[in-house]
């Protein structure tokens, strides 16, 4: 089933968000971003389910990338292969666990490294899940914000916030309402 668009706006004159209801294994992009822990152990959640769809490379890459510098701090990104997935690469973005201080903050600084990590390398347009709103359980609200401001400033022609829970797409789009009234598709 392809994905709908819920919410379409420009960002300035370089991104055009979407906010879609999909599978973010499906999106029509270079890249996506996956919400991952500082060891790149991609066990569970999304990141469970980009590993096993990528294959056994995804999760070797990582663990190399990890032995080499270590653990990723909350707040970085980085790219590894796509492994069997249609993308040009996986970004991983260490967003915080809830309760860490600064979730706000540290969650827009996650997607912000992931979105340089996409320009860096001349990638065009980027989907990624509900970072940190899962198993690291920031609220709702607070996540709604951090990845508006990401987005915002993003400068990449092609954003879209790939979602499938009606409770985070419920607060995305309230927050994206109450920034930009008449927002929408």
């Amino acid at each position: 089933m392809p994905a709908s668009v819920l919410a379409e706006v420009r960002f300035g004159a370089a991104t055009v968000f979407q906010i879609v209801k999909g599978n973010l294994l499906e999106e029509p992009v270079d890249a996506i971003v996956n919400a991952a822990n500082g060891m790149l152990a991609h066990g569970g959640g999304v990141a469970g389910i980009i590993s096993r769809a990528a294959g056994p490379a995804l999760q070797e890459e990582s663990d190399r990338i990890v032995h080499e510098r270590g653990p990723f701090p909350t707040g970085s990104a980085v790219v590894t292969a796509a492994g069997h997935l249609p993308f040009k690469g996986v970004i991983h973005a260490v967003g915080p666990r809830y309760g860490e201080g600064q979730e706000e903050e540290k969650l827009a600084r996650a997607l912000s490294a992931a979105f340089a990590c996409a320009r860096e390398r001349g990638w065009a347009s980027v989907s990624f899940p509900a970072v940190s709103s899962g198993i690291f359980a920031v609220p709702l609200e607070i996540c709604a914000r951090a990845y508006l401001k990401s987005v915002r400033e993003a400068q990449i022609a092609s954003v879209r916030l790939c979602l499938r829970d009606a409770p985070v797409i419920d607060a995305v789009l309230a927050e994206l309402e109450r920034q930009q009234p008449g927002a929408g598709a």
